[in-house]
């Protein structure tokens, strides 16, 4: 990357970002298969096709960035660098993957788990003061709760011992958040959502700007043997390289089918923070909810989210998320007409009557 990039906007850069220099090579890092590279093993060092993903997210969120092979693996490698008997404070309301890991990790003996209301600030800096780490979802999955992260950032900014403060950012992206311009410690991603882009590869990583912080994660990696695969991550990057488009669109999107649940009358309460491509609408109860998870055609019933494809779940059918409300639907928006998403959605609903 030139001086010039820093004045290039994040579209820009999503497409420049991690592409090779040299005059003569290909547009794009090639997929490197690589087992070894010199003397050490590619899970040490890395290969070329993960150091071009690595330089272009950590471009966009402003870091260094390390890739691993799936977003639960980079929640492992961050728990890596707690001290034993250490204390966490996370969103009651979060990825049940993360806090089905950091249940696990409390049962073994190794953490203490706070849970904290998203939305409540004070209660994350009343938490603050015994908690070794803050783990930060915001939007929160599945229910779009918003933390203020800039506001408990500058609070932290002046304690003598404060946290390590991590926020997983899947859900706003770089596009919608920068959690490190904003004072947290580090942010992670599952890549495999909006990231990737396209329902088609495990990955997650993290980035950090403090080098200690850092090169911990790096030889985290190392030691767990968390790596990435190469096909992956060449997916991955040419999903960032959209990314800014498919967001932007996707985005458009949301918010005009956010604003037409929120009047329909099946419908009882939308959650939409404002921005991004994730609607949490409810339904009166359970059966209700299914009901339309059945009935809808164009708008796939799937428990991921963040590919071209709109999906849609009943998250509190699952283990693990029986804290959300019984009738919320999960809804993320992809690049579908959304005139033809709505139909399919009104549809669907209307059949409840």
């Amino acid at each position: 990357m030139s001086r010039m990039s820093e004045q290039w906007s994040a579209r820009t850069r999503a497409i420049v970002a991690g592409r090779p220099s040299e005059q003569g090579q290909p547009m794009n890092t090639p997929i490197v298969p690589a087992s070894m590279l010199g003397l050490d093993y590619a899970r040490q060092d890395g290969t070329p096709t993960w150091a071009a993903f690595e330089a272009a997210i950590g471009e966009l969120e402003g870091g260094r960035a390390t890739a691993f092979a799936s977003g639960v693996a980079t929640v492992s490698a961050v728990l890596d660098g707690l001290r034993a008997g250490a204390t966490v404070a996370v969103p009651s309301d979060s990825y049940a993957g993360t806090r089905s890991h950091l249940a696990h990790e409390q049962r073994a003996g190794r953490i203490t788990v706070v849970p904290v209301e998203p939305g409540d600030t004070a209660a994350w800096l009343a938490a603050a003061g015994e908690a070794d780490l803050l783990w930060l979802e915001s939007p929160t999955n599945p229910s779009l709760h918003v933390i203020d992260i800039p506001r408990i950032t500058a609070e932290l900014a002046g304690r003598e011992h404060a946290p390590l403060v991590v926020v997983d950012n899947t859900f706003a992206t770089p596009l919608g958040q920068q959690p490190l311009a904003l004072g947290a410690d580090a942010v992670v991603h599952s890549v495999t959502k909006f990231i990737g882009g396209h329902s088609d590869l495990l990955l997650g990583v993290a980035i950090a700007t403090d080098d200690k912080l850092a090169n911990a994660l790096r030889d985290a990696r190392t030691r767990i043997g968390a790596t990435p695969g190469a096909l992956e991550t060449f997916l991955a990057l040419r999903g960032l390289r959209t990314l800014p488009v498919r967001f932007a669109e996707a985005s458009r999107s949301a918010a005009l089918l956010a604003e037409r649940l929120s009047g329909h009358p099946a419908v009882s309460a939308v959650r939409y923070p404002g921005s991004g491509a994730m609607i949490a609408f409810e339904l009166p109860d359970a059966g209700r909810a299914d009901a339309v998870c059945r009935t809808l055609e164009l708008v796939q019933h799937a428990t991921s989210l963040g590919g071209v494809e709109s999906t849609v779940e009943r998250r509190a059918s699952l283990a693990g998320d029986e804290h959300v409300a019984p009738g919320l639907i999960r809804f993320s928006v992809g690049l579908e007409d959304p005139e033809d998403l709505w139909a399919d959605l009104n549809r669907a609903l209307c059949s409840l009557n």
